[in-house]
């Protein structure tokens, strides 16, 4: 893993015949500016073509001799191999190059480790990075193993590795552990949360779209954000009162990356949660960014992945002033992004036409409209129908005052006593 002060690195892009070389070329620019927010300075790089991947050293023995002299010559401190390395390909380049090399899995979970702050998030890298690295641990004492026997082996390096592994484990039980009962807060809060239920608005998107600097600007919040990738990892939600009158809640999560590590997924699961509990998703796509229409695909295949493809998505084109609209590929319309509303989250740009599509998303999802008679000493529960539904009519009559409104579909049991059959 990469420490918190600046390193040189060197940079290698593996381009294999089973992907697409613009994709790789894409995935390569991409881990550059991942290694940026890592804290690594580039001495240097190299976009490799392989053909079969080597199981001992990943290159070929040609490529690997190739490198290693760029690599006498620049030292860098660390190499970054933009593709995913078993722990023996990553322990032999280490001892043939003299140098720390991590591989993409690596790069990605360091860069959480710096960027969790709440307790949970911190606890969730942890456990991905220990499930990362300890079935890295036989490979760092594999050496040793060779040089003694089998049978009767005690030797000093054997003990050493089981005491590692041992206390991996036992780390990982442990996190586990605490993962769990953090789980149970969370469905605490969940359960208070759905005990007043008002529609939970999520917003995703791949890193660096400006989730983060939308939702400071539906929400006026002061929120961490930076052009930077996953600038921000820990969920934060804030309740919204849209132009109607509704009130919303409003969640920022942890943006998505192609070839993100399954530990990621696994240790977040939690996080992906609180996503599909949401009656509406917010997909928030980089208009600037000339890669976005794979960027969009990728979202879009997480979301499948964990399940939540039938979601209702909004998707909107951030960073619009950024686009030059007179460039053939800076039209924002194009490919994936048809229909999308375009904002620019920085400056406002756009915002009312966001919010007027969330309203007429949500009303979508309410039933017909119901009959309701409120008893007029329940000012309350009258209040809370024009918060959390859509008043149609109102009558004053000597039982109480008859609405006709549509509500949410999580609203409907709780009105359920004042239900009345109009005639």
């Amino acid at each position: 893993m990469l420490t918190r002060s600046v390193e040189s690195a060197f940079i290698i892009g593996v381009y294999h015949r089973k992907n697409s070389k613009y994709d790789a070329q894409e995935s390569f620019d991409e881990a550059k500016s991942l290694a940026g927010t890592a804290g690594a300075t580039r001495v240097g790089d190299e976009f490799v073509e392989v053909r079969q991947f080597n199981p001992g050293t990943f290159f070929g023995s040609g490529k690997v001799e190739e490198i290693g002299k760029k690599i006498e010559i620049l030292k860098p401190r660390i190499i970054i191999v933009d593709y995913e390395l078993s722990p023996v390909q990553n322990r032999n380049l280490e001892e043939t190059w003299k140098t720390r090399v991590i591989d993409r899995t690596g790069l990605i979970l360091d860069i959480f480790a710096q960027r969790a702050r709440s307790k949970e998030g911190k606890l969730q890298v942890e456990l991905a990075q220990l499930e990362y690295l300890l079935p890295r641990l036989v490979g760092a004492w594999a050496h040793l193993k060779k040089s003694q026997g089998g049978i009767g082996f005690r030797g000093p390096g054997e003990t050493q590795l089981e005491v590692d592994r041992r206390r991996a484990r036992e780390r990982i039980a442990f996190l586990k552990k605490n993962l769990k009962r953090v789980a149970v807060s969370r469905e605490i809060h969940r359960a208070k949360r759905q005990s007043v239920p008002i529609p939970t608005v999520s917003l995703i998107g791949y890193t660096n779209a400006g989730k983060s600097t939308l939702f400071n600007c539906l929400l006026q919040a002061h929120e961490f954000a930076e052009n930077k990738l996953f600038a921000t990892l820990d969920p934060k939600t804030k309740k919204l009162r849209l132009p109607s009158g509704l009130n919303i809640l409003v969640s920022d999560t942890v943006g998505f990356i192609r070839n993100l590590p399954h530990q990621l997924i696994e240790s977040f699961k939690s996080t992906f949660e609180e996503v599909g509990d949401s009656e509406l998703l917010i997909h928030v796509i980089d208009a600037s960014h000339p890669d976005r229409a794979q960027q969009t695909e990728t979202v879009e295949r997480i979301l499948s992945e964990l399940d939540l493809a039938e979601k209702p998505v909004i998707k909107v084109l951030n960073k619009i002033d950024l686009v030059n609209v007179h460039h053939p590929q800076g039209n924002p319309s194009s490919g994936t992004s048809q229909g999308a509303i375009e904002i620019s989250a920085l400056n406002g740009l756009g915002i009312d036409r966001l919010l007027a599509k969330i309203e007429e998303v949500l009303s979508g999802m309410y039933d017909k409209p119901v009959h309701l008679l409120i008893p007029h000493h329940q000012g309350k529960i009258l209040s809370e129908v024009f918060t959390h539904g859509r008043v149609i009519s109102t009558e004053n009559t000597d039982d109480g005052t008859l609405v006709l409104a549509h509500l949410p579909p999580k609203w409907q049991n709780l009105f359920a006593d004042y239900r009345h059959t109009h005639t």
